[in-house]
């Protein structure tokens, strides 16, 4: 029996984001307008603005689900903008996609400075970018088996807020950092791999390059101060996560 009209409208409604609010900051007027009606049509109610000036304006009105951010901007570069969306406590939690031309130092985007959540290299396809927006909202509102508090020799995680403790000190984490780290502490000192690390953090079916990983791995170790060493690196292999920072690299 085939359903109704009303039924499958409910049906697409049902598969469509649920009026996710992405902020598209680009000063290139012709991708500006396209990423708007592309992501309008996906679903998503979407803000624009088009340079880093105006991105805080709108996001200081209303704070968006996700920032898609160009990285070279007028008045206010994109990681500028992303260091002050990440120092306002009030709008810390917000992931943020960069946006970047091919050549451009994709450690500083996805590194210590910028703290951005992941990034998507011009020129890109619609498909990929929707993947993209699509697993960072998934693991930034879906709740997971991280959802508790876990510690770690000094370090404590709350899934449930997000909030990270060194030393009973309240530190600073991406949104993929958070995960890439609960990660960690779940796998019981046992080694993952770059590939699983990146699919609890990010999800499947998401390519990234290894150097992306390693990238987030020394942001964390620089948010875990004298306890970096607690991350071990297994050369070839990937990271493991012991209570004790002493020790070198495996090799």
């Amino acid at each position: 029996m085939n359903a109704s009209p009303l039924a499958a409208s409910r049906q697409a409604a049902s598969s469509m984001p649920q009026h996710k609010h992405i902020l598209i900051v680009d000063d290139e007027r012709d991708l500006l307008e396209l990423l708007q009606f592309n992501l309008s049509k996906a679903g998503y109610e979407i803000s624009t603005a088009s340079n880093g000036r105006l991105a805080l304006e709108s996001i200081a009105q209303r704070a968006p689900d996700l920032i898609l951010l160009d990285i070279m901007l007028p008045e206010l570069s994109g990681t500028e903008v992303a260091g002050r969306v990440r120092a306002n406590p009030a709008t810390a939690h917000i992931p943020i996609i960069m946006l970047t031309a091919k050549g451009e130092d994709v450690d500083q985007i996805v590194g210590l400075t910028v703290g951005a959540d992941d990034y998507v290299t011009k020129p890109f396809s619609n498909k990929v970018l929707l993947a993209r927006i699509e697993a960072v909202l998934r693991r930034s509102s879906k709740p997971s088996a991280e959802s508790r508090q876990m510690s770690l020799g000094p370090v404590r995680v709350n899934g449930d807020t997000h909030e990270v403790w060194v030393d009973d000190q309240a530190v600073k984490l991406t949104l993929t950092e958070f995960r890439l780290l609960s990660a960690l502490m779940q796998g019981g000192g046992k080694v993952l791999t770059r590939a699983a690390l990146m699919n609890k953090a990010i999800g499947p079916g998401i390519t990234v390059t290894e150097r992306t990983i390693d990238v987030h791995m020394t942001a964390i170790r620089k948010r875990l101060g004298p306890h970096a060493g607690m991350i071990k690196t297994v050369r070839g292999v990937g990271y493991r996560m012991t209570p004790d920072a002493a020790g070198p690299d495996e090799s």
